[in-house]
């Protein structure tokens, strides 16, 4: 399904975006009342994100949304995602389409876990899919082309996992974004999908912990927010690997495609 470019008034990301505003505003005036000033540094390049996962767990859980995770211990180190070789010939290519990031319903990892999705959104007005000040980190360059987020479930039905793949027009807008997101994850974030409630998957409790990471190729970022339906806070471990498991496949995905080498791994 397409959002946002054939008028349908069903916004996918219309609650969770909402959540993220009370969330926000709940920690402004926190920060006001202690004297806390958070000052975010962008950072270009392609690097992985690695936060300290016990942390984001409790940042989210206090945070009064399901979709938001504050990390006070953020590390960052520099890990090239397969950059083309030729940076001219890549950006002269389309940026990559919903059918090809995501082109089955159905996964299967390289680890022989196995994921359904159930839900695919995709936006051409990438705003609706990010928080307002990501937002306007990607409104500084030359533009996002487009913004797709995928919902996937695990075998069990328990995890739900946004993976999400935001294509920009130029390479140094990708980093630029890429940049901020990582340095300061809580306030520049993608918005996770809510399942659909023909997918038969509960709605994740709010406050609930997460796991929230990041990857970047040339033109593209690819963000991946996994939590259990549930809300649980165990488990986290298994949380995390599923997490990491399908934002490298669908990471390898869009690399392959700026490559000129087709479609999924």
């Amino acid at each position: 399904m397409t959002f946002g470019d054939q008028g349908t008034p069903y916004d996918p990301w219309a609650a969770e975006r909402e959540r993220i505003r009370r969330a926000r505003r709940a920690r402004s005036a926190a920060a006001a009342a202690v004297g806390v000033v958070l000052v975010a540094a962008a950072g270009a390049g392609m690097v992985l994100y690695s936060g300290d996962g016990t942390g984001e767990a409790a940042a989210a859980k206090t945070s009064g949304s399901p979709r938001v995770s504050a990390t006070p211990d953020v590390r960052v180190s520099g890990s090239l995602s397969g950059a083309p070789s030729s940076l001219p010939s890549l950006l002269a290519r389309p940026v990559i389409r919903p059918e090809q990031a995501f082109p089955s319903k159905s996964v299967r990892l390289k680890d022989g876990s196995r994921y359904e999705r159930v839900d695919l959104a995709t936006t051409t007005e990438c705003a609706r899919g990010m928080s307002q000040q990501l937002a306007a980190v990607a409104r500084q360059g030359k533009g996002c082309v487009r913004l797709t987020a995928a919902l996937f479930t695990d075998a069990d039905r328990r995890s739900q996992i946004t993976v999400t793949v935001v294509s920009f027009r130029r390479a140094e807008d990708s980093g630029m974004v890429f940049g901020m997101a990582s340095m300061d994850p809580v306030t520049y974030q993608v918005v996770s999908l809510d399942p659909p409630a023909e997918a038969g998957l509960p709605t994740v409790p709010p406050g609930s912990p997460g796991v929230f990471r990041r990857l970047a190729t040339v033109r593209s970022v690819v963000f991946a927010n996994g939590q259990w339906g549930d809300g649980s806070e165990t488990a986290e471990a298994a949380l995390t690997k599923e997490t990491e498991g399908l934002l490298r496949h669908v990471n390898d995905t869009v690399v392959a495609y700026e490559e000129g080498k087709g479609g999924s791994l």
